[in-house]
């Protein structure tokens, strides 16, 4: 008999900033965990890129920083920024950088109410299951732009948002396909009754897409609008497509209204897959509470579990999925964000408690 080899894979680690130093290490002792229940071995290569590391070098990562992760099949990254280094600085130094080189044009963000959690919303008997595609790589968060008479009276800013056909087009058919394997129905995040230009092109292209799939329901809705609907009636929306900075808002409420931003996942996707896809929770770097040891851990270990799905491993990252659910049911382990008391370790090793008995329940 020969044996059958291990799937192997190579997973670059950027704790960052703030509290992603303490859930970054929780996520990856869960990974461990769940792979050697399911076969197969995660190599993780930490890279030490953060504002700290700008402190002493000037630059948020190397000259060869992104050579550097290609060489992994995904990132996992825990947060960037801190008080110490502006926030443009940190962001474009790092994080954008990333998502651009790799192509990573696809930002998955799932909000789900996880029984055992308490909405601050006063009716989620219906359940709330949104899927957030947000546009990754252009829009409004671009380079183009500047400021004129600098210091004076008349200073001026001028900033460019930027959406190319190619860009629109492939990320609404990445929702569409998600839709598909759902429900059938797409929202799609505008406002081109105020933006006269890019949003009226957005509506265009998505109106394009939506006539080659008449399988999914595709309706556009004015952000301000969708932004109510997230809180009035979230039981009622699915999957919901926005451009860069829609999506980015329209996640963190997501985010609250299933009980808190500590419980938030992200993927930043390269469908293709012809570079690496980095996973991140959406909460940042909280450096409020950094260094106390009570960070939620739930929304890196989740996005941790994204990341197996996308590496090819579907039945670890829903065994993750699954004991992070049993342990949020019953009751027992709450962090502060959950009016709780539990430390990270504390949530960390009720998660790795569960692992076993929901590995053997599938």
């Amino acid at each position: 008999m020969t044996d059958v080899p291990t799937a192997r894979y190579s997973v670059a680690v950027l704790p960052g900033d703030g509290i992603g130093q303490e859930v970054v290490p929780a996520a990856i002792e869960v990974v461990e965990a769940v792979a050697s229940l399911h076969g197969f071995t995660v190599d993780f290569r930490e890279y030490p890129w953060s504002c700290a590391y700008y402190q002493q070098h000037g630059v948020m990562m190397p000259s060869d920083g992104l050579a550097l992760l290609a060489r992994h099949d995904a990132i996992l990254l825990g947060a960037v920024g801190d008080p110490s280094v502006p926030d443009h600085v940190s962001l474009w130094g790092l994080l954008v950088p990333i998502r651009r080189a790799f192509d990573q044009y696809v930002n998955l963000r799932p909000a789900v109410l996880l029984p055992g959690v308490r909405s601050p919303l006063r009716d989620t008997g219906a359940g709330i299951d949104i899927l957030v595609v947000r546009e990754n790589s252009e829009g409004e968060y671009s380079q183009v732009g500047g400021r004129m008479f600098p210091g004076t009276p008349h200073e001026a800013a001028v900033q460019q948002a930027v959406f190319s056909r190619r860009g629109t087009e492939r990320v609404i058919e990445y929702a569409v396909e998600q839709a598909r394997r759902r429900s059938g129905r797409l929202t799609s995040a505008t406002k081109s009754n105020g933006i006269i230009h890019s949003m009226t092109f957005w509506d265009e292209v998505f109106r394009d897409v939506m006539d080659r799939h008449p399988d999914v329901s595709g309706r556009l809705v004015h952000v301000d609008a969708l932004a109510a609907r997230f809180v009035s009636h979230p039981h009622e929306l699915d999957v919901v497509v926005g451009s860069n900075l829609f999506g980015d808002i329209l996640t963190d409420i997501g985010a609250v209204v299933v009980g808190s931003m500590g419980m938030a996942p992200s993927a930043n996707l390269n469908p293709e897959r012809t570079a690496p896809s980095m996973f991140e929770p959406v909460h940042g770097s909280a450096p409020d509470i950094a260094g106390r040891g009570t960070a939620n851990p739930v929304g890196q270990i989740w996005s941790a579990a994204l990341m197996l799905e996308h590496l090819g491993e579907p039945e670890a990252g829903e065994t993750v999925l699954g004991a992070v659910r049993r342990v949020l049911e019953d009751g027992e382990v709450r962090t502060p964000d959950l009016s709780g008391t539990a430390t990270t370790r504390d949530m960390t090793d009720a998660v790795l408690g569960a692992l076993r008995s929901v590995a053997v329940a599938r």
